[in-house]
């Protein structure tokens, strides 16, 4: 097996998701040198941050965190581009096993019950192939031993993609609607809340308040990346 596994890595090598460069031994998704050029947020604080800060007097969140820094220019963007719309879930690998070594370390998040992705409406995921959030949440949670529920928050309303409006349009653009499958099996459940990139936070605030609907429920936010 070993060897077949190196003839295929000979014809089609893995390469890195920012600079193309072939990837090495125990090298995934990015290769070392863009690795340390990857603009870490360090936020030293988990329950107050840039990230609490955006959902002050919008929700009420336990705790919440991101890795990276989302801008406009940079590998960022390139590494979520590769993760979102062509079809490089190993990112979403990458920074699943990244955060959850991080946080079973710091043990920040070791209260939450259950992790829950943001959806994807069918018909994007169908036309997609994929939900960019899925590995990542799959990743987190076997280091965390949490479970990863994709089926109980669903997306009901279809919008265009908010990667090219405005900062103010995509904040005042209440079309996206979200519905709980099951409102029982989250009651008294402290969920973990994962997204790619936060921006101004609208698509995480919506699914926040259709979770709080149930008894008892506790937000907190992991995404990859957030925007300056």
């Amino acid at each position: 097996m070993r060897i077949l596994k190196d003839l295929f890595n000979l014809f089609y090598p893995k390469l890195c998701a920012n600079c193309d460069n072939q990837l090495i031994k125990n090298e995934n998704a990015i290769c070392t040198f863009c690795r340390h050029d990857l603009p870490l947020t360090n936020f030293t604080n988990y329950s107050e941050n840039k990230i609490t800060k955006t959902f002050y007097g919008r929700i009420t969140i336990e705790k919440a965190y991101s890795l990276l820094f989302y801008r406009k220019i940079g590998i960022t963007k390139k590494l979520i581009h590769e993760l979102k719309y062509k079809g490089n879930e190993e990112v979403g690998v990458f920074f699943g096993n990244w955060l959850g070594e991080m946080l079973i370390e710091n043990n920040e998040f070791s209260a939450i019950d259950v992790i829950v992705p943001v959806p994807l409406h069918p018909k994007k995921r169908r036309e997609r192939g994929y939900n960019q959030v899925s590995k990542f949440g799959k990743a987190l949670s076997n280091h965390l031993e949490k479970p990863f529920v994709e089926d109980i928050l669903l997306r009901t309303s279809t919008s265009k993609t908010q990667t090219f409006k405005a900062r103010f349009e995509r904040f005042n653009n209440n079309d996206t609607k979200f519905q709980l499958s099951n409102v029982a099996a989250l009651k008294n459940k402290h969920i973990l809340l994962i997204d790619d990139v936060i921006t101004t936070g609208a698509t995480l605030e919506a699914c926040a308040k259709e979770l709080q609907k149930t008894e008892g429920v506790k937000i907190s936010i992991l995404t990859m990346a957030y925007t300056e």
